[in-house]
C-alpha cells in the first residue's frame, strides 16, 4: 500500500488525492466529508447541551439510565444520513485513490523498461 492510500484511510477523504495531485477530487471529497462532520458534530453537542439543561432544571436524574433513555427517545434520522454520507465517501476516496495510484505506479513501471 502506497502514502496515498494511507492517508485516505488514516486522515481523511480526498487527503491521498491531494498527495497524488488530484486536487479538484480531494477538495470535493473533503468538503463533503467535512459537512457530514460537522454536522455529526453540531448534532452531538446540540444533544449533550439538552441533556445538561434538563439535567439542570431537575427535569431527568443524572444517572446513566435516564440520560441513556433520552438518547435513544432523539430523533436519529439526521445523524444517520450524515455518518451514511461520511462513510460512502470516506469508501469512495480509498477505492478512488487506490485506483488511481495503482494506474500511476503501471504508468511508473512501463516508463522504465
Amino acid at each position: 500500500m502506497n502514502k496515498a492510500v494511507l492517508l485516505s484511510v488514516m486522515v481523511f477523504p480526498g487527503s491521498g488525492h491531494l498527495l497524488l495531485k488530484k486536487y479538484q477530487t480531494g477538495v470535493g471529497l473533503m468538503l463533503i466529508a467535512a459537512i457530514a462532520l460537522s454536522v455529526l458534530v453540531y448534532n452531538m453537542f446540540q444533544r449533550a447541551a439538552e441533556i445538561v439543561d434538563k439535567i439542570q432544571s431537575g427535569e431527568v436524574q443524572p444517572d446513566v439510565l435516564a440520560i441513556s433513555e433520552m438518547l435513544s427517545r432523539a430523533d436519529t434520522q439526521v445523524m444517520r444520513l450524515a455518518t451514511t454520507v461520511l462513510l460512502i465517501v470516506w469508501l469512495i476516496g480509498i477505492v478512488d485513490v487506490y485506483r488511481i495510484s495503482r494506474k500511476q505506479d503501471k504508468n511508473t513501471s512501463a516508463k522504465t523498461k
